[in-house]
């Protein structure tokens, strides 16, 4: 796993943009950690919607978080405009680790990393099944892999 500390803006394939609230700061006037994990768990569900088919609602398999992580290195807060990064750091059978990169508009090195593992289960049974077709190939694209990086994208 590459240092978090040394991730920079191209290190990731799929970006958003976040512009923060007066909501966002907690009482020493930077943006809440519990912010960062929503901005996490909001560009994951946001790309795998858009780009993957998977719909929470409907989809035949959903991700549960079991575990994450995150490391701060430079304070962000209101009015900073952000871009969140997203990229794959390991694609398994039924799980998926998500690492997120978030950077204040104009940086090349990011303010925070964290990510998580979405495990992905049947909808009614909770049982953990293999990754959808759609999903992966979608996955794919994201996937921090030495041997992919010449490799033109997976088509959907």
């Amino acid at each position: 796993m590459t240092d978090p500390k040394l991730l920079k803006r191209d290190d990731f394939p799929y970006f958003l943009s976040y512009r923060t609230r007066w909501s966002d700061n907690d009482q020493y006037s930077h943006m809440n950690n519990t912010i960062f994990y929503h901005l996490v768990d909001s560009i994951v569900n946001t790309y795998l919607i858009e780009s993957c088919g998977q719909i929470p609602q409907t989809s035949p398999s959903i991700g549960f978080v079991v575990s994450s992580w995150s490391q701060f290195f430079a304070p962000v807060s209101f009015p900073d405009l952000l871009d969140i990064g997203l990229r794959v750091t390991k694609l398994g059978n039924s799980s998926v680790s998500y690492e997120v990169g978030l950077f204040k508009s104009g940086e090349d090195a990011p303010s925070v990393v964290g990510g998580f593992t979405h495990v992905f289960v049947e909808r009614e049974k909770r049982k953990s099944v293999s990754i959808g077709e759609r999903v992966r190939a979608g996955l794919k694209n994201l996937l921090v892999d030495a041997s992919r990086r010449d490799q033109e994208p997976v088509k959907l």
